[in-house]
């Protein structure tokens, strides 16, 4: 063992009945809990420096409300706030979290996730237990799969539908890799970090669900004794779970939902048990590495926001109204194109009188050879590629959803070719280079410099 510390911690964040449900362009409210929702700590030691990892059952959580949950975090534990790395799984089957709302249940569950927030991170730390730190990179195939398609009449649809004939062929490549960290610790039970980039949008429905992030934990925990797992999902921009030409039983505890995608509790199930099995694949073997520092860092960078033609915007006005109003039958688009619609008219409309660019928060944090990169949204899959080539480093895990949640960053190609995430992205063309190369910048200099 070296100076190596690391500590565990869980607490359940289940909502009451009634809350609203996000995740979609649609109202729901909660009237079931098919699983608890959970956050789950790591924390990590090296002599005087400590950071905390979390991971939370949650579509996603605005920065205005993570600075608060941060603040809290520090002023009780002593963590620098710079070294809090909140991360959403991003699960479509939690609950809403809004500050300007007069709605009684969404207040009273922010103030209790913020409470459980701080107790999670004093017990993570109170567990802090001298490790070592191995990690090595699985597969999971055929479980996700880019969700943008060129179509016969040469535009590019997301999410077109299930045995779709006019689809011609996927645009991108899906990452299958699986990024495993393992940390035995002296005495207590081993961590298990999983990264993987798929979205959580398997179940559907109005029931609480933590999706196949929560099973994969539940396997992991179930198949390997004396272990405690956590899960980042990673640049899930353009990937989903939704096989457009299932063969065989790929069908299986699937049905097609309003929105034309295939959707089942089943699925989100088989989903968790291919990740874990990527675990697997190579908990046995991890390659263990000395760790002689932990560093961390956060840099705000200004991006160009993604303002509408003023041409365009009454017509958004007209289709937003529409919407807001319950009367979608009225704008003339079906399943995902009008989901689609209603998100370009609705950012459109958003940002008519916004500022010309926009502040992003990234959040890195480096232990040993191994590096975290927060990204505040859903980054294209291309950036996650990009990112895990960073020289210097052994393994570097990209996470959507971190420390903020500021909508789609798609490759620049995207936003000539059409489709949902370009179309409601709150920034211009560009995005997701620019993550790119600051992301690169951020772990480069980290990397060199005595932080």
């Amino acid at each position: 063992m070296n100076n190596l510390m690391t500590g565990f911690a869980r607490i359940n964040i289940t909502p009451p009945m009634g809350i609203d449900i996000v995740g979609y362009f649609i109202k729901r409210n909660a009237e079931g809990v098919l699983d608890e929702l959970e956050a789950n700590a790591v924390a990590v030691a090296f002599g005087d420096k400590k950071v905390l990892l979390i991971s939370v059952d949650h579509c996603g959580l605005f920065k205005s409300i993570l600075d608060g949950y941060k603040k809290a975090i520090n002023e009780k534990t002593g963590v620098p706030i710079d070294a809090i790395y909140i991360h959403s799984t991003h699960t479509h089957t939690g609950p809403a979290i809004y500050e300007n709302t007069d709605d009684a249940l969404i207040n009273q569950y922010r103030a209790t996730l913020c409470d459980k927030l701080v107790e999670l991170s004093k017990n993570a730390i109170s567990d802090l237990k001298n490790s070592k730190m191995g990690y090595g990179i699985g597969q999971a195939p055929n479980v996700a799969f880019i969700r943008r398609y060129r179509m016969k009449d040469g535009s590019i649809r997301t999410n077109p539908g299930v045995n779709n004939p006019e689809i011609v062929h996927s645009i991108g490549e899906v990452d299958e890799r699986v990024n495993v960290i393992r940390f035995d610790r002296e005495n207590a039970e081993t961590i298990v970090v999983v990264n993987f980039a798929n979205h959580p949008d398997v179940v559907g429905g109005n029931k609480i669900s933590a999706d196949w992030p929560g099973f994969t934990r539940k396997f992991v925990e179930k198949a390997i004794d004396n272990t405690k797992c956590i899960f980042f999902n990673g640049a899930q921009g353009d990937v989903n779970h939704v096989n457009v030409h299932p063969k065989a039983g790929d069908f299986n505890d699937m049905f097609n939902d309003f929105d034309g995608c295939s959707r089942g509790y089943g699925h989100a199930r088989h989903i968790g048990r291919v990740v874990a099995g990527a675990v697997m694949q190579v908990y046995d073997k991890v390659n263990y590495v000395d760790v002689d520092d932990i560093k961390y860092v956060q840099k705000t960078i200004e991006i160009p926001t993604n303002k509408a033609d003023p041409k365009d915007l009454p017509l958004a006005h007209k289709y937003n109204d529409l919407h807001n109003a319950g009367r979608d039958d009225e704008i003339p688009f079906k399943a995902m194109m009008l989901t689609t619609v209603v998100a370009e008219a609705a950012r459109m409309v958003r940002l008519e009188n916004a500022p010309e660019t926009f502040p992003m928060l990234f959040s890195a944090i480096k232990i040993g050879p191994v590096a975290f990169f927060g990204i505040p949204g859903e980054p294209f899959t291309g950036v996650g590629r990009a990112l895990k080539e960073t020289e210097g480093y052994d393994l570097v895990l990209p996470t959507c959803n971190t420390n903020a949640k500021e909508g789609y960053f798609p490759m620049i190609e995207a936003y000539v070719e059409g489709g949902y995430e370009a179309k409601s992205s709150n920034f211009k063309a560009g995005v997701a280079e620019i993550i790119i190369e600051e992301g690169k910048k951020i772990l480069t200099e980290m990397n060199r410099a005595e932080i």
